[in-house]
């Protein structure tokens, strides 16, 4: 036999021995540790999803409570902006009528001031008048002018049946 190939086989040999070796350190003790570490991983990484989910869940049900309180929130200011528009109508027709409340009265306060301003202005130019009268007839009928007149009118006046004297009271 040749020491060489002895030196050869005694290599292969030991060689297989150390992968068999190799492969019950590996089959008894690392793969477990690994598949362990692996389940541990797997797990971690449902978990995370699980929770990634969940938080999904959680966000788009939270984004529909937003988007329901924002159009909440624009019904509130529709209906505050009607309500101020009516209360702004209701004020802006209330004083309009007060105002022309105030115009009617102080339309009417104008006339009677009028016919009052022109009773007052009648009186003063009726008195006016009968001085004036009064003194252009004393100046112009003396006593037999006077005399004259007066029987004129006594003559009128029995000469007008009594009924109408009467009516014209």
């Amino acid at each position: 036999m040749n020491y060489e190939k002895i030196a050869l086989l005694s290599q292969v040999i030991s060689a297989v021995l150390f992968i068999a070796a190799m492969v019950f350190i590996w089959v008894k003790y690392i793969q477990p540790a690994v598949l362990v570490a692996e389940d541990a991983h797997n797990l971690q990484i449902a978990q995370a999803e699980r929770h990634r989910d969940e938080a999904k869940a959680t966000l788009d049900s939270l984004q529909g409570e937003i988007s329901s309180a924002q159009s909440d929130a624009s019904a509130i200011k529709q209906r505050a902006a009607a309500q101020a528009q009516r209360e702004h109508e209701a004020v802006i027709a209330e004083t309009r009528a007060m105002g022309e409340r105030a115009v009617r009265n102080a339309q009417s306060e104008l006339d009677r001031s009028r016919v009052a301003a022109r009773t007052q202005l009648r009186a003063e130019l009726l008195e006016k008048a009968l001085g004036v009268a009064r003194t252009d007839a004393a100046v112009r009928v003396d006593e037999g002018v006077n005399a004259r007149l007066v029987d004129a009118f006594v003559n009128h006046l029995e000469r007008v049946p009594p009924a109408q004297l009467g009516a014209a009271k």
